[in-house]
């Protein structure tokens, strides 16, 4: 792909987090999701390439706009695309933090089509690339992530969801002193986030959305990260939907290399809401001001975008 792509594809997610952003704190999810799904794909008219939506928000009978499937772009390269156009539609409902707007590009083929599904999840940054393996219990992984990192286990911050079924997950990691920060919603952001020396992140774990983790794989592939998953279909029907889009053994454990198999690949998201590493949206009089990170598989290039955005440009983006 071409490279001056990575701006068109930031202008992608900066559209959706614009306009989704105006309904902060308003109990509106599903009105801020359309927001954010009508903004992407205008956005998507403009830029240069033939893509095919793998991952978005559902089959065409369930999604009017980027749907499994749909094709986007104004013409060029064929590319694969994943999309969230919010990760995290609750958090802007309440006004909560971690809310983003996403996408990963990569060539035609090169991202698993992953089925709606639960996916169990192992993900360290460039420093524990490595030292991950979900054949392990968590202690023992966490135990050699350390090692790997050369910090001792109780310098780890771990990032789970706020879930029940991680209960067994929460005692094993306490049990080893490590620091937990548990999350309601949204796990591509804390993968994102423990890419990135500094951002006080360093392993995310637990159960999640299938979608999800492929995004987040994006993230990792970008960055030199490392990732496990495990795709966990609860019925016949889930077992069948994994064979139909081409995944034969559903107990197999996905590598990075599985999930993301091409090294062309580029990741974006703008904060919506406040995050660790990003700052959400900010309008002012006359403007916004929004905060991207962009990354590049091939050249592991890890951009920031501060981005100014005058008020004449943004009217249509305005929420009704």
């Amino acid at each position: 792909m071409d490279r001056t792509l990575s701006l068109e594809f930031a202008r992608v997610v900066e559209a959706a987090a614009l306009r989704s952003g105006r309904l902060l704190g308003r109990g509106q999810k599903d009105a801020a999701d359309g927001l954010a799904v009508d903004a992407m794909r205008q956005a998507f008219d403009s830029v240069n390439i033939s893509g095919t939506v793998v991952i978005g928000e559902g089959e065409i009978d369930e999604a009017p706009m980027l749907y499994i499937g749909e094709h986007v772009g104004a013409g060029g390269p064929e590319v694969d695309i994943a999309v969230d156009p919010i990760e995290g539609t609750n958090l802007i409902a309440k006004g909560q933090n971690g809310a983003i707007a996403v996408m990963a590009i990569a060539e035609k083929g090169g991202l698993l089509h992953a089925p709606d599904m639960y996916m169990q999840k192992l993900c360290v940054g460039p420093r524990g690339a490595g030292a991950i393996d979900l054949n392990l219990s968590l202690t023992e992984n966490l135990k050699n992530i350390a090692k790997k990192m050369e910090r001792d286990v109780e310098d780890l911050t771990i990032v789970m969801l706020d879930r029940e079924r991680h209960a067994g997950l929460m005692k094993e990691a306490r049990d080893l002193g490590c620091r937990i920060r548990l999350i309601t919603d949204g796990d591509v952001n804390p993968a994102m986030e423990c890419c990135i020396e500094g951002s006080g992140v360093h392993v995310v774990v637990g159960t999640g959305g299938a979608p999800e983790g492929v995004l987040a794989a994006a993230a990792l592939k970008c960055a030199g990260g490392d990732m496990q998953a495990r795709l966990l279909p609860e019925t016949e029907a889930e077992i069948q939907r994994c064979h139909d889009m081409g995944i034969k053994d559903t107990n197999a454990i996905l590598t990075l290399d599985d999930l993301v198999k091409s090294d062309d690949v580029i990741f974006a998201a703008t904060a919506i809401t406040q995050g660790n590493l990003l700052n959400g949206i900010s309008y002012f009089p006359g403007g916004a001001r929004t905060h991207t990170i962009v990354m590049r598989a091939k050249t592991g290039t890890v951009r920031f975008l501060d981005t100014i955005h005058m008020d004449n440009k943004l009217k249509t983006l305005k929420a009704k």
